[in-house]
């Protein structure tokens, strides 16, 4: 069947989908809830605050491009909440494309990105619509504090730092494996460079005393965006969780991935090492509904020149409400008018990094930027 509402989420039944539901029914848009069981998508939007007052249909279909193409059409944009994408999301991509949508999407896995860019990113141009992977607190906040540092023309390097505080949810440890294998980049002189798998970084973070744990997390979106950026050369990113036990656990992964997992010789030797290493992990349940006491966002970004630097510190809380509110507002905003650009491009490329900035103070989710000279 096709969709009878202009939005679409795709994986409506996780932790993320249902967040962008609660967002889309604030913003009084009608759409679309789809995966894999109906059933299991109505019992979850039963439990959306506020999901009596919503136009919204729940759909299930199965993942090829095929039947999703048949779901899409008819609707406008499609929120794919489903991961690992580098695994499962070209077929989404392929299918919105084919049915005429806009695509946005909450990855953080650049080798995703690198792929999405140079298979479809052309396509989704050419017919006018846009294709704008990691629409997330994790790359966006950032990537919006880089804007900001970037109003200074003296500026043309960028240090990002990310962190977080919380449990990843099911998809988000399952795409932490994908990125952990794939090879991933930072920016130098305007060419990509590859990271060592084992890279981390003790960082600075603003408004402790202490220092914290940074790894590359698979090279994160922002040297991704920036290439070929005339204002920028060189940037690196760099992200974590506050929760330094956590991030001493991920490390001891990545030790295991690059010295038992990567020289395994085969593709399907490699999996059935990881799948060992996932059955030997804590379960992963859904997190909590957060709490903005203990869920707290910081992006800091860095920037420098040859004559000076800045940096911009964004403070927030609630990090996957601030997802849903972002994917959310996109969708609407794609609904009212055209993005600022189309084809593939990021949430601040398409829509002002001023305006999503805006979206997240306007809904308390994120504080008032904090600007220094450095």
């Amino acid at each position: 069947m096709s969709s009878k509402h202009p939005v679409v989420i795709y994986g409506a039944s996780g932790y993320t989908g249902r967040l962008v539901a609660e967002y889309l029914r604030q913003y009084h848009v009608p759409f679309t809830a789809a995966g894999r069981d109906a059933d299991k998508l109505q019992a979850i939007m039963d439990k959306v605050p506020g999901i009596e007052t919503a136009t919204y249909e729940c759909v299930a279909v199965e993942h090829t491009v095929e039947a999703l193409t048949e779901l899409f059409r008819g609707a406008k944009v499609v929120c794919n909440m489903v991961g690992p994408f580098a695994t499962l999301g070209m077929d989404v991509a392929e299918a919105a494309l084919a049915a005429g949508c806009h695509y946005l999407d909450t990855t953080g896995e650049q080798n995703w990105m690198l792929d999405v860019q140079e298979k479809l990113g052309e396509a989704y141009a050419e017919e006018g619509l846009l294709l704008a992977p990691c629409i997330a607190q994790m790359y966006t906040n950032g990537e919006i504090a880089a804007n900001i540092v970037l109003e200074d023309p003296a500026i043309d390097t960028l240090d990002t730092l990310v962190l977080w505080g919380g449990d990843p949810t099911i998809a988000s440890t399952a795409s932490i494996f994908t990125i952990l294998m794939a090879d991933h980049f930072y920016l130098e002189n305007n060419e990509y460079q590859k990271w060592p798998g084992d890279a981390q970084f003790n960082v600075t973070i603003p408004g402790q005393h202490e220092t914290g744990l940074a790894l590359t997390w698979g090279g994160i979106a922002h040297p991704v965006w920036f290439k070929d950026d005339p204002r920028v050369i060189t940037c690196k990113s760099h992200g974590g969780l506050f929760n330094q036990e956590v991030m001493k656990g991920v490390v001891q992964v990545i030790e295991i991935i690059e010295t038992q997992v990567k020289p395994l010789p085969t593709e399907a030797e490699q999996q059935a090492a990881i799948d060992t290493i996932i059955a030997q992990m804590p379960e992963t349940v859904t997190p909590p509904r957060e709490n903005p006491l203990v869920n707290r966002s910081l992006d800091s970004v860095i920037g420098s020149g040859p004559l000076g630097s800045r940096q911009v510190v964004i403070r927030g809380a609630n990090n996957y409400q601030q997802t849903a509110l972002l994917q959310a507002h996109c969708a609407y905003s794609l609904l009212h008018q055209p993005p600022r650009r189309v084809g593939f491009a990021s949430g601040c490329q398409a829509f002002g990094h001023r305006e999503l900035l805006g979206v997240l103070q306007r809904f308390g989710l994120v504080g008032e930027p904090v600007t220094t000279t450095v």
